[in-house]
């Protein structure tokens, strides 16, 4: 047991997938693995362990932002030896040809800062996924004719931006999607020497203001999810 992940020991699995919303990480436990059952309840960010085809794996709620990632992502594997974590959460599509629905393969992770800065200090530190796992996504989603791209995103340390000018530059430099998370965690990973990567889906836009809703995103999720758990196991 941990300050913030009351499970005891050996109830984590060496992979865990991480979305944002505990919730999800209810939602995700009961619909893909076999024989889930809830092993921490701390603070409400939910975290379940079961089995997906034989495989162990557990899904644990990361909260928003990387700071609170951050807290998790230490805990889980410092603590709790976990070996593949992997990212499954929602973005924004930041380039015209990334459409909602679409899966976003988090190549590397560009920030203006992270909770590792303060380790990193004057070190422009460039986070990046494991490429074993990345590859293995891309190659799952093809198989599954998922549309997919793979690339740079951008992870903001604010939900509520007002800088239109930074924005204009992560287009103009080609980064796909923006979310919270993702630069973290494959700092962190990197850190202590395992695999990493974050897989997408574009549930709005930024240049179009188009937006998925409730029933379109649990749909459109489902890939990611598959997709994620394939790789881990490739």
């Amino acid at each position: 047991m941990t300050i913030h992940i009351g499970a005891a020991k050996g109830d984590i699995a060496e992979t865990v997938l991480m979305p944002g919303d505990p919730l999800r990480a209810k939602w995700v436990a009961e619909t893909f693995l076999t024989d889930a059952r809830e092993v921490n309840a701390v603070r409400g960010m939910l975290g379940y362990t079961g089995t997906w085809k034989g495989h162990r794996v557990s899904v644990q709620g990361s909260g928003m932002g990387m700071a609170s990632l951050s807290i998790y992502t230490n805990e889980l594997i410092r603590d709790y030896g976990a070996k593949t974590l992997i990212r499954i959460g929602s973005c924004g599509g930041m380039q015209p040809h990334v459409a909602l629905r679409d899966v976003v393969l988090a190549m590397t992770a560009t920030s203006v800062c992270t909770p590792s800065s303060t380790i990193l200090r004057e070190l422009n530190y460039a986070p990046c996924a494991d490429f074993g796992l990345l590859r293995d996504a891309a190659a799952k989603a093809d198989a599954m004719d998922v549309p997919t791209h793979v690339g740079g995103i951008y992870s903001s340390d604010t939900f509520y931006d007002e800088r239109p000018d930074l924005n204009d530059q992560m287009v103009r430099h080609g980064i796909l999607a923006v979310e919270m998370e993702a630069a973290e965690l494959y700092t962190v990973a990197a850190r202590f020497g395992v695999r990493a990567l974050a897989v997408l889906t574009v549930s709005d836009h930024l240049q179009t203001g188009e937006a998925m809703d409730s029933s379109a995103r649990e749909s459109s999720f489902s890939d990611m999810i598959e997709i994620a758990l394939t790789a881990a196991f490739a």
